[in-house]
């Protein structure tokens, strides 16, 4: 994954850049656009600087806004600042079902360091002791998927024999190793598993889908890699709307529940979904959903006639 360049690689675009960065903070978002777009006119290629301009014009109700985010794209069609997310959230209704993967890795890469401070201590999350609190061991093979820095694999290592962790962040892995919760470690893109070929008895996704977005193609592929009996826990914050689900202004997927009961149905899961407070946004409580689900065997399946079975 290369870098995102945060310089233009020009010493007066830089400069003029720093001094719009000034401007915007003392309150001239119109002077600060227009420094931007002077700098860019000297670096034209700078796909941050443009990113940048758009973020500046989108936050303030400036014009063009969707311009200077095209541009970025045009000129990082890797995507790794999420520019085609900001253009989604410029339109009336986004329809974007999916996160670029390599704004994702990004993302990650660069929050990894401070990444357990910023969440445990400043945003107060905790869903991996919501999910942990209701997942009882003992297990044999256990996947903890989107596994970060290994905030989840502290609550899953007393209760299984293999604990195995995938994320897409080389960063977030590494941070991951350090802690020695973990007895495997891959790096995976979870947009894009090939078909499994191991079975767990465990896995586990917290915090994850909110960057995942449609859900139809990863708990297909949990349906598949868990062996017979075995348990998916995940959360996902929640959507009361029709649709089911959106894409918010934090950039995060949130998940209608009704989407989330027909999906593991139909994928041949009896689930359990409660709400709760997952962590903190900006002062605001972020609630979710906490699912517990089990796969259960096409005979019980007919036998419970289309209705969720209790968990044992």
């Amino acid at each position: 994954m290369s870098t995102i360049q945060f310089s233009s690689g020009d010493l007066v675009a830089d400069r003029r850049a720093d001094y719009a960065e000034g401007l915007l903070a003392s309150g001239d978002a119109v002077a600060a656009a227009d420094l931007y777009t002077q700098a860019l006119a000297l670096a034209p290629g700078w796909a941050a600087g443009w990113f940048r301009l758009g973020d500046i014009r989108a936050e303030h109700g400036l014009p063009e806004a969707a311009e200077a985010f095209a541009e970025a794209l045009r000129l990082d069609p890797a995507d790794q600042m999420g520019a085609a997310l900001r253009l989604e959230l410029l339109n009336a209704r986004p329809e974007a079902e999916t996160m670029p993967s390599a704004f994702v890795e990004t993302l990650f890469d660069q929050y990894a360091p401070r990444f357990d401070h910023a969440l445990v201590d400043t945003l107060a999350y905790r869903a991996p002791q919501l999910l942990g609190a209701q997942i009882t061991g003992p297990f044999g093979r256990a996947l903890d998927l989107g596994c970060g820095t290994g905030l989840m694999g502290a609550e899953l290592r007393p209760l299984c024999d293999w604990l195995e962790g995938w994320d897409i962040s080389a960063q977030m892995l590494h941070e991951a190793g350090a802690k020695g919760l973990y007895d495997a470690l891959s790096k995976c893109d979870l947009s894009d598993l090939p078909a499994p070929a191991q079975q767990w008895d465990l896995i586990t996704a917290a915090d994850v889908f909110a960057y995942l977005g449609a859900l139809e193609q990863i708990i297909a592929w949990v349906a598949l890699a868990l062996a017979p009996a075995g348990r998916f826990a995940f959360t996902t914050e929640a959507h009361e709307g029709p649709e089911p689900l959106v894409l918010r202004e934090s950039c995060r997927y949130a998940h209608a529940e009704t989407y989330l009961r027909d999906l593991l149905t139909q994928a041949g899961f009896a689930a359990q979904i409660s709400r709760a407070e997952l962590r903190q946004d900006r002062g605001q409580p972020i609630i979710g959903f906490v699912v517990h689900a089990e796969r259960i065997g096409s005979a019980a399946r007919r036998e419970s006639d289309g209705e969720d079975m209790a968990l044992a």
